[in-house]
């Protein structure tokens, strides 16, 4: 049995895969942490600032955390004082705080960290690498859309598929939106949509003379994530202490 404590356990998406891992068979809801204290399917949700004393009790194998950037930062950092393997799905992070983050973890336990734990959004990163390779020459535009509440923009998993574009076609300077007259040059286009209770919706347009050819992943439901975040759960302890990818829980790399 896999012992769990979720980090935003009263949110949205913590709830989400609180509920997952109250489900499963072979996992265990040891406890959770949030702004304010309260219960998850039975299990005690403390305030942040008892973070610590809740790992010290509880002895998760793994803490999960939805919540966001600066919050979770200091929940990996606490964690790792815990020796307490992390999966880690919050967005928003500057490039300090994740290097703030890889040193806590770099030498005491192993910490999946991704913007997106769809499995369908990760096999949709490995189509984008592998068509960018090959059409660096086209004009390239990408779009996602959320819900109105998404406090981040663009979304952490459209930041993914921008680092995955610029390592395959050379960094390109990035224009968010258009008005006015603007001649189109090299630039990705990135475009922003927030509105009503879209779940998550991306898309990388490659455009060339003559054709189009359009990527995209819809998801409907928030527990395709919650899903992806449960694998990463039962495959992350044992593993070295380092940060890793939701392409090496899938097995993903390019060959």
């Amino acid at each position: 049995m896999i012992k769990v404590v979720v980090s935003g356990a009263l949110g949205r998406m913590g709830g989400t895969v609180a509920k997952l891992i109250n489900d499963a068979s072979d996992l265990e809801l040891v406890g959770g942490v949030d702004v304010r204290p309260g219960t998850a399917f039975g299990a005690e949700v403390v305030s942040s600032d008892q973070i610590d004393r809740l790992l010290a009790e509880k002895k998760p194998d793994v803490l999960v955390d939805f919540t966001v950037a600066g919050a979770a930062v200091e929940n990996v950092k606490a964690a790792a004082r815990h020796n307490v393997a992390l999966v880690v799905g919050t967005t928003g992070f500057t490039p300090k705080q994740r290097e703030e983050m890889k040193r806590a973890v770099e030498a005491s336990v192993p910490a999946v960290i991704s913007s997106n734990f769809s499995v369908g959004v990760n096999i949709f990163w490995f189509l984008i690498r592998e068509a960018a390779k090959k059409l660096g020459d086209y004009d390239i535009e990408v779009i996602e859309a959320h819900h109105r509440n998404k406090k981040d923009a663009p979304s952490g998993t459209a930041k993914t598929i921008l680092e995955i574009l610029d390592s395959e076609v050379g960094t390109r300077p990035k224009l968010y939106g258009r008005e006015g007259m603007t001649e189109r040059g090299k630039e990705i286009g990135v475009h922003v949509i927030r509105g009503g209770d879209i779940v998550g919706e991306h898309t990388v347009l490659f455009a060339g003379n003559y054709e189009c050819i359009d990527l995209s992943h819809r998801a409907y439901d928030r527990s395709v994530f919650a899903m992806g975040a449960l694998r990463a759960i039962r495959w992350v302890g044992g593993k070295k202490p380092g940060v890793y990818s939701m392409a090496d829980v899938l097995n993903l790399h390019p060959k």
